[in-house]
């Protein structure tokens, strides 16, 4: 009887008990791997590639918002990190830098 609840219980039962807890572990760390080269690495180097992007940015440069506005850059506050973007003759609207998606070529 006491032998039926230490195996109910969970405990290893022979030789082998010990290695499912080794395949498990070895299970979960390929799962994490697999979801950092294919979710968290992606991520970080698009986020690197914005960041590169936008300390690039001047005077001039034909943008796009993430609201999808295009504009011309008219001016650069870095200590307020905020643009101002020519939209038309006589509008220009000012937006955080970092709402900046994309250069525009013509």
């Amino acid at each position: 009887m006491f032998s039926n609840w230490i195996v109910a219980m969970g405990a290893p039962s022979g030789a082998g008990g010990g290695m499912s807890g080794v395949f498990t572990l070895v299970w979960f760390a390929l799962i994490f791997v697999v979801m950092y080269l294919l979710l968290i690495r992606p991520q970080q180097k698009k986020a690197k590639e914005h960041q590169k992007l936008l300390n690039e940015l001047k005077k001039g440069d034909k943008v796009v918002t993430s609201s999808g506005m295009f504009g011309t850059i008219f001016a650069i506050d870095e200590e307020r990190g905020r643009v101002v973007i020519k939209i038309g003759e006589d509008v220009k609207m000012e937006f955080l830098k970092s709402s900046i998606a994309a250069k525009v070529e013509n």
